[in-house]
């Protein structure tokens, strides 16, 4: 008889483990490996230990020792996210929060406080909120986006190219998505290195986090104030517009999710593929010589380092099994994105070329898959693009053993990327154009009966060509396709 697997939520007996906190086993109570530590430095080696040991469904600890269940394998992940009979994302299901394991001052309450957000919600409070997200998103000109991704690289590019160095993290990837994220919302006057800064602050947990996020929070409640005043053709006055009719605070929240989230993503995004693209000669050849475009190399980079590792998390609405673990009602578990997407089912050979295959982890799937999942690809298309186009030459200034990462259990972010290239003059950056008025909300957007239709990533489409004179020499299909590409 196989005995039944360690249950997290149950009192097994852990005399046959070893000591509690043995350092000796890099594990904690129960003989269950942290997450968190100096035993999880490298916690893609530990996801493989725990893989070893227990299978596709692991138990482990966080912060605390608290217990959860690491969703380890590709399909299990998968699984969990499509099956919402099963399994929630609302965090008041989570045993450890009812019983007081979490307490108030926990590292991760953050995160697992529970919000009135659409990640946060299901049935059809769900099918509510997040309906008025992907329908405000469904507005946003795609085209446009990627003009001013162009003008904002350019204009990132012209405060150092003439220097001939630059830290690519600081300089380039942390600042680019809030750059964006910041017209798209339509508070492009409120981009500066304070914001950044402040995106950046929150998410470490630092001491000052609160009032870094105080002061965000603050920038969104008074671009809400603004837009219900005077709607514009920008995401937050289609979130606002929205039948959904979400109130101040579920407006303020949601924008909050919406740049946090797709900054955070958007920036180790950027810094991923810009890391490759410098360290590894083999990647950057067939980059340059055409046997890979831009968005391959992003796609590939969201198998090999996706931008969010591991998600916190999902909850057990009842009892079940998984992966060959029985998981009880109240039991959470983590998103296993980064230990899914190399899940040796799916990836026997981590080498090949994953060119083609969308099926990665990193935006997650189900109800709750990212609604911007496109805009940080085009961040990352255009703006790497733009990058290698201004400079060309442009090589690691250092050797790649020197990099370095800060690590959690959510992500794991290039702190610096230093380069030196041949010193390069500015350019000309076009001025960017002013918000139209909004245009009358889309009708049908949203209906709280009807589920709505998942989002998958798409490439936008091609614009229509306005009238215009027939030019002496029009330049060839390729070159104008490349320009539409780049939102020239």
């Amino acid at each position: 008889m196989t005995p039944e697997p360690h249950s997290l939520t149950g009192t097994d007996d852990t005399a046959l483990g070893p000591p509690p906190g043995c350092p000796a086993h890099g594990t904690g109570p129960g003989g269950l490996r942290r997450l968190y530590g100096p035993e999880a430095e490298d916690l893609g080696a530990v996801y493989e230990k725990l893989r070893a040991e227990h299978g596709a469904v692991a138990p482990a600890l966080l912060h605390d020792d608290v217990p959860i269940w690491v969703v380890l394998g590709h399909g299990e992940n998968m699984h969990m996210v499509r099956t919402p009979s099963q399994f929630s994302r609302d965090t008041r299901l989570w045993a450890a929060l009812q019983d007081g394991t979490i307490k108030p001052d926990h590292p991760l309450m953050p995160i697992v406080a529970w919000q009135p957000i659409c990640c946060h919600a299901e049935g059809d409070e769900h099918l509510r909120l997040r309906g008025a997200v992907t329908g405000a998103m469904s507005t946003i000109d795609h085209r446009g986006i990627r003009r001013h991704i162009n003008r904002a690289t350019q204009h990132l590019v012209n405060k150092f190219c003439e220097e001939g160095r630059a830290d690519l993290v600081g300089q380039f990837a942390e600042h680019l998505p809030m750059a964006v994220m910041c017209e798209v919302l339509g508070m492009p006057d409120e981009y500066n290195d304070q914001i950044v800064q402040a995106a950046r602050d929150l998410l470490k947990g630092t001491e000052t986090s609160i009032a870094s996020n105080a002061y965000i929070m603050d920038a969104l409640m008074r671009l809400t104030v603004r837009r219900r005043a005077e709607p514009k053709d920008d995401f937050t006055s289609h979130l606002i517009n929205h039948p959904a009719g979400l109130n101040d605070e579920e407006i303020g929240q949601h924008l909050r999710v919406v740049m946090i989230t797709s900054y955070e993503a958007t920036a180790n995004l950027l810094a991923n593929v810009l890391r490759v693209v410098l360290t590894d000669p083999g990647f950057r050849a067939r980059l340059n010589g055409g046997q890979m475009t831009v968005p391959q190399a992003v796609e590939q980079s969201l198998w090999d380092e996706p931008p969010f590792s591991a998600m916190l998390g999902y909850f057990a609405k009842q009892d079940t099994e998984l992966g060959g673990q029985h998981i009880r009602k109240g039991d959470g578990l983590l998103l296993g994105i980064a230990p899914g997407n190399v899940d040796p089912r799916v990836r026997p050979d981590l080498k090949a070329n994953m060119q083609g295959n969308r099926s990665h982890l990193a935006f997650s799937g189900g109800p709750h898959e990212c609604p911007g999942q496109d805009i940080g690809r085009a961040i990352a298309d255009v703006g790497v693009d733009a990058l290698l186009t201004r400079l060309p030459d442009v090589q690691l200034a250092g050797e790649e053993y020197e990099l370095h990462w800060r690590t959690s259990i959510l992500n794991r972010h290039l702190v610096e990327l230093p380069v030196k290239f041949a010193p390069k003059p500015q350019q000309d950056v076009m001025q960017r154009p002013s918000s139209n008025p909004v245009p009358p909300q889309r009708p049908n957007n949203w209906q709280v009966s009807t589920p709505q239709p998942q989002c998958t990533a798409q490439e936008p489409a091609a614009p229509t060509p306005a009238a215009m004179p027939e030019p002496a020499r029009r330049p060839g299909v390729f070159r104008r396709l490349l320009r539409w590409w780049r939102g020239d």
